[in-house]
């Protein structure tokens, strides 16, 4: 048995041929829907990039007790247990957020791994010299990042040099060195296409259009303040990568077809997130609630031991269900401390496996759903506390915890996750603009696209009664009830 995990970063759901969208090319992803099972109700859970990936590792939420980070010692990781017991596991990637401070301990629990440079801001290339930067729309603030993002183009000409280009073409040549042995698990993922939406020019020309203004593949975070022309061409930005990641979808699916894969290898094309390009009034994630266009993430999956494709799946999934299934599908036993459930059964014959979902970002709004409606419940403070973080690796997005949140720690007696060990208890930047937006109820079925938020009393409590049962069963630190007014 072997698996073939591909994993995209913020790919809409919305934007895909399987998932209704007509205008997008990417005929691969239609094709990926007739060859495996096609899931409607696949949620995220802990947002953003890292604390899906550790999701992804554990099987568990985390995003309760700590922000973006890196995998904890206590943490139980598939690809680090796959490899104990025999069954190589194997990471490709360009996501450059593995080797910063804050998810520096993910790809050494893979058997081996291929990091391949240059996406976003990564530090890759090295010039003193001031690049030539446009003049463009969006992101101003981090200069650092965008200066490097400028200077790595430099260096990215032709399709052969884009990373994305490189990671697909090194995880096929490990499918194809390999496809003769049994028991291997490989990781093939890409960070596009996350922003900036920079793709080859054969990608961009198959969404022609009217456009003069200033450069703008790279949206800020934040409220939408740009023309509709502008709008619209991010938009089409957008979509050009993602033509791009159909195009490397197709050479996975001719590679699986050419040496006959599909009888013995798992497939899975998941996601980490969405992304908002304007809808809500909104650009980007974080930020804002955390709407369907972010939350409700596209899935697919091929288990070759039911043979089940061309099909839909109405089942309640997430992210930390992938650990489990992978493992069971190895034969392997799943740790207690694994939240996920496998979905073999949910593959062949949409067996329920939850009620309701749980999902979130560290110290925004919490979020439910039974797959009809959604409650985010906002925090109740203007100043959004008491918040906390729960760790043994004091790590952000690209830093340490700087020495002023240090200086105030205090130990935590042991989580049952956390195996018996006691963590560090930090107190956590406060972010109150979550706040202002106030606590939302959505229903799916009417308003799928959440542009009228509801008022019903007694749907809102049974909500909150499962909000509340999902974070007890996560174990949420009790001032997480104080900032929600539970």
């Amino acid at each position: 048995m072997k698996a073939i995990m591909l994993m995209f970063d913020t790919l809409n759901r919305h934007m895909l041929p399987p998932y209704g969208c007509d205008w997008v090319h990417a005929p691969n992803f239609k094709r990926l829907g007739e060859k495996t099972v096609v899931f409607d109700q696949a949620y995220v859970g802990s947002m953003p990039c890292m604390p899906a990936r550790r999701e992804l590792h554990t099987g568990r939420h985390n995003f309760l007790h700590r922000s973006w980070g890196p995998m904890e010692p206590y943490d139980d990781s598939m690809p680090e247990i796959l490899k104990k017991n025999g069954v190589y596991s194997h990471l490709v990637t360009d996501h450059q957020h593995y080797w910063e401070d804050g998810g520096g301990t993910y790809h050494t629990r893979y058997s081996s791994f291929e990091l391949i440079r240059g996406q976003e801001g990564d530090p890759w290339k090295g010039e003193v010299a001031e690049p030539e930067i446009p003049d463009m729309i969006g992101m101003k603030e981090m200069h650092s990042l965008i200066r490097q993002d400028w200077v790595n183009r430099k260096y990215i000409r032709d399709e052969k040099d884009f990373p994305q280009a490189q990671t697909m073409e090194k995880g096929l040549e490990f499918i194809r060195n390999n496809h003769a042995e049994d028991r291997w698990f490989i990781q093939i993922e890409t960070f596009d296409p996350h922003e900036p939406f920079f793709a080859p020019q054969k990608y961009r020309d198959l969404y022609p259009h009217d456009y003069s203004g200033k450069h703008f593949d790279w949206p800020p975070y934040g409220p939408v303040n740009e023309t509709k022309e502008e709008i619209e061409h991010v938009r089409y930005e957008y979509a050009a990568l993602l033509s791009m990641c159909d195009a490397y979808l197709g050479k996975v699916l001719d590679t699986m077809d050419e040496l006959d894969l599909w009888k013995d290898t798992m497939l899975i094309v998941n996601t980490d997130h969405g992304y908002l390009l304007g809808e809500h009034d909104w650009w980007a994630k974080m930020v804002m609630p955390m709407y369907n266009e972010i939350a409700h993430m596209p899935l697919f999956m091929w288990d070759p031991r039911s043979g089940k494709c061309n099909e839909r799946r109405k089942s309640l999934v997430q992210t930390i269900d992938l650990a489990p299934t992978l493992l069971r599908y190895f034969g392997l036993e799943i740790p207690a401390d694994m939240q996920g459930k496998d979905l073999k059964d949910t593959i062949s014959d949409d067996c329920k496996v939850r009620d309701a979902a749980i999902f979130g970002l560290h110290g925004a709004h919490v979020n439910v759903t039974d797959g009809r409606y959604v409650y985010m419940r906002a925090p109740v403070s203007k100043d959004n506390t008491p918040l906390y973080n729960y760790t043994l690796m004091p790590t952000h997005m690209r830093s340490r915890f700087s020495v002023e949140e240090l200086k105030e720690i205090s130990l935590q007696a042991p989580f049952s996750f956390t195996k018996g060990v006691q963590t560090m208890k930090i107190k956590a930047a406060s972010q109150n603009q979550y706040h202002t937006f106030g606590t939302l109820l959505y229903d799916g079925t009417v308003d799928p696209f959440q542009r009228n938020a509801i008022e019903d009393p007694e749907l809102e409590q049974n909500m909150l009664e499962q909000l509340k049962q999902l974070m007890e069963a996560s174990e949420a630190p009790s001032e997480q009830y104080v900032r929600l007014g539970i």
